[in-house]
């Protein structure tokens, strides 16, 4: 989590589960976002050799799901999240704008699964996302 900002820092949890956050400070300063869920949109095939789950919505609907689908790992950790010939890297949506009219707004809610700082509003997502892991009290947000 102190690497460059754009890489990615891989951790395993409770001693089994592997969580990917994508560093964004500068070198040195531990400040990253947790990739909470993605939307299985490309290489479900894949996925769902990984993760052999009846629902969609349940192979990336969760930090451990989603990096047991993607087959994230240590080996991954420190990997530039910005150059698209890396083995994981974080795409820009050319059709960003439907996507959001789609699933959006972006909501602000408290994060979960923690014990300190419970109450700050550090989660986002998309209120219309069906792989929203858990969905708590939120407020829009009008920024993109």
């Amino acid at each position: 989590m102190f690497g460059a900002p754009g890489h990615g820092y891989v951790y395993l949890i409770y001693g089994y589960y592997f969580c990917m956050n994508a560093v964004c400070r500068p070198q040195g300063v531990a400040e990253a976002v947790l990739i909470r869920a993605v939307e299985a949109g490309v290489g479900e095939e894949f996925m769902r050799q990984r993760r052999p789950v009846v629902a969609t919505r349940d192979l990336t609907n969760g930090p451990g799901k989603l990096c047991l689908a993607l087959d994230i790992d240590r080996r991954l950790d420190g990997v530039d999240l910005c150059d698209a010939k890396s083995p994981l890297f974080i795409a820009r949506n050319s059709a960003v704008d439907e996507f959001l009219t789609e699933r959006g707004p972006i909501v602000t809610a408290t994060r979960i699964g923690l014990t300190k700082a419970v109450d700050l509003p550090l989660r986002f997502y998309l209120q219309g996302s069906t792989f929203v892991s858990e969905r708590r009290s939120a407020r829009r947000s009008d920024k993109p």
